[in-house]
C-alpha cells in the first residue's frame, strides 16, 4: 500500500450500515470532515450548474468542468486518452490518489463524472453521500479559494467503452431480445408529454415518449430528500419488488443526455451489486432524433 494512502480506512461505518452490495464506493460528509488535510485525496466538484464552485466549494476541491473537461469539444463522444491523461495530471491525481466527486443535483454530475473516470479504468473513485448539498445544509466549512496541487506522471490506458456504455445500436439489440431498461427520466418524459425535463428548455429533441420495452424509474426515487442515497433495502423495493429485477439480469439505463442515468447506473452497479449495467448516454436526444428508432408514448413500456 502507498504510504499515503495508509491513513485512509473505507468502507465508511455510516455508510456500511446502509447494506450496499459496495460499501467502499461512497463515503459520507463526517467521514470526509475527518479526511481533510489527507494528502492522498482529491476532491473534485462536477455541477451541473458551472457557476456553483466559484460562489463556494468545500476545503481543497477543484472544479471538473464537464462540458470542457470530459466532452470532446467537436464530436459527441468524451475526451481521448491523452486529455483525460493531461486533465488528471493538472489536477495532482495519479493510481494511488483517491478522488472524491461530488456536486449539485443530488450527486447527478458527479455520478456522471465517475462514470466517465471509470470508461478509462480509473479505480480508486468515491461518491460523497448527498453532494454538495449536505455538506452545506449541516453548515460545514466552504472556501472560495482554488487549490493547485503538483502534476503528476499519470498515465492513462485506452478508454473501454464495451463494458459500461451502451449505443444505440447495442439499445436496439438490447431491445431485439427483450431485456430490461430503465427510463430514468421524468414521467411527463417518459409518456411524451414533455420533450425535457419540467422547468428545463427544449433541447432539440423532436419526439417524446420512450424506448419500447423501457420502463420508468425517476431516478430521484433513489435519493432521499436530504440528497444521499436511500438504504440497499429501500433500493431492493423499487428494482427488485416493482420491476422485478435481479443482480445477474443485464441491464441497460437511460436518460437525455446519460446524466441521470448514470446516477441509476451508479445505483444498480455499486449500491446493489449488479453485474452487468451500462449507461446508454446517447439517451432520448439520440433514439428521439433517429430515423427508424421505434417508441412508445402513454404510461405502459
Amino acid at each position: 500500500m502507498n504510504s499515503h494512502t495508509a491513513s485512509i480506512i473505507l468502507p465508511d461505518p455510516l455508510i456500511v450500515a446502509k447494506g450496499y452490495a459496495h460499501p467502499e464506493r461512497l463515503v459520507s460528509t463526517d467521514w470526509l470532515a475527518t479526511q481533510a488535510s489527507n494528502p492522498s485525496l482529491r476532491l473534485l466538484e462536477c455541477n451541473e450548474d458551472v457557476l456553483l464552485y466559484s460562489v463556494e466549494h468545500i476545503p481543497g476541491a477543484q472544479k471538473l468542468d464537464w462540458h470542457i473537461d470530459l466532452n470532446d469539444q467537436i464530436e459527441r463522444d468524451y475526451v481521448a486518452r491523452d486529455a483525460f491523461e493531461a486533465l488528471l495530471q493538472s489536477k495532482g491525481i495519479n493510481e494511488s490518489t483517491m478522488v472524491i466527486f461530488y456536486g449539485d443535483k443530488n450527486n447527478w454530475w458527479a455520478t456522471y463524472a465517475f462514470w466517465v473516470f471509470r470508461l478509462f479504468g480509473f479505480e480508486n473513485a468515491v461518491i460523497l453521500d448527498g453532494g454538495r448539498a449536505k455538506w452545506i445544509a449541516e453548515g460545514r466549512a466552504t472556501t472560495t479559494d482554488v487549490p493547485s496541487y503538483p502534476s503528476t506522471t499519470y498515465h492513462a490506458v485506452e478508454r473501454n467503452d464495451t463494458v459500461i456504455r451502451a449505443f444505440l445500436d447495442d439499445t436496439r439489440v438490447h431491445l431485439l431480445a427483450d431485456k430490461p431498461m430503465i427510463d430514468v427520466r421524468s414521467p411527463q418524459e417518459y409518456t411524451g408529454e414533455k420533450l425535457h425535463m419540467p422547468d428545463y428548455p427544449q433541447e432539440g429533441t423532436l419526439r417524446g415518449g420512450h424506448i419500447p420495452g423501457a420502463r420508468s424509474v425517476p431516478w430521484a426515487r433513489a435519493a432521499n430528500s436530504d440528497g444521499t442515497f436511500k438504504s440497499a433495502d429501500d433500493l431492493r423495493a423499487i428494482y427488485h419488488g416493482e420491476l422485478g429485477l435481479s443482480p445477474t439480469d443485464d441491464v441497460i439505463t437511460y436518460c437525455r443526455i446519460g446524466e441521470r442515468s448514470s446516477h441509476t447506473w451508479f445505483v444498480l452497479t455499486y449500491l446493489l451489486g449488479y453485474e452487468r449495467v451500462r449507461n446508454y448516454d446517447g439517451s432520448w436526444t439520440e433514439w428521439g432524433n433517429s430515423v427508424r428508432a421505434a417508441i412508445r408514448k402513454g404510461a405502459n413500456p
